[in-house]
């Protein structure tokens, strides 16, 4: 049997030293999430619909709760209704200090309604918002009908169904978008089904689902 020396053993040590360093770093390394990815923060899932310049827009994978988009039954859009104060309050609020330092404040464009041409009110600065019918179509994906809309439709029912769809405690149900609806006192939505509401919902429905989107420093 062949004993190694003295040398041969420091060289075997600084060896093993070396790859217990770079199983280590490379252990530690911060992987970059891809669009499509599933990611935690805070105490939710998200997903990551865009990545720009060091930062994801990510939107939460299921509905977190239910909430009317405004509390009472008035004409009201994006920047003065209750689900935004909510959102950018004390939701905004129940991340941790260095989360919350993570989250970009940016500025949304609040267009009118691209079929009725309801007023989508000024743009806003938000951290929490939700998604309007524009980025609902471009992240979900886009069968053309938002931009060309069928003969008397009121709402849009394409191929991305599945991929719009959420679920709130297990069950597919619907959820809002910040766009203006048909009327000024209703606001677009999706549905359980996965289509789109168009026309929206009167804002004062209690039971609306809240699928929040952010911004997030990586």
């Amino acid at each position: 049997m062949k004993i190694l020396n003295v040398k041969s053993l420091a060289i075997l040590s600084i060896i093993a030293i070396f790859l217990m360093l770079f199983v280590s770093a490379c252990s530690d390394k911060k992987t970059t999430p891809q669009i499509g990815d599933m990611i935690p923060f805070g105490a939710y899932q998200w997903r990551v619909l865009d990545i720009q310049g060091g930062r994801a827009l990510l939107i939460s994978q299921n509905i977190l709760e239910q909430r009317a988009y405004n509390t009472s039954p008035v004409d009201i859009t994006w920047e003065n209704c209750s689900l935004r104060a909510y959102l950018n309050g004390d939701f905004y609020n129940t991340f941790s200090v260095a989360d919350r330092n993570r989250i970009v404040q940016v500025t949304n464009v609040n267009a009118n309604n691209q079929w009725f041409g309801t007023h989508g009110g000024a743009n806003t600065q938000d951290r929490i918002f939700l998604l309007s019918l524009a980025e609902v179509v471009q992240y979900f994906g886009d069968s053309g009908q938002l931009s060309n809309r069928p003969p008397y439709a009121e709402y849009i029912s394409d191929q991305y169904n599945s991929n719009r769809m959420a679920t709130l405690d297990g069950w597919a149900f619907w959820f809002w978008l910040r766009s203006p609806g048909f009327y000024s006192y209703r606001a677009s939505n999706v549905f359980g089904s996965g289509g789109i509401g168009v026309d929206g919902g009167d804002v004062d429905l209690f039971n609306g689902g809240v699928r929040p989107a952010l911004w997030l420093n990586l």
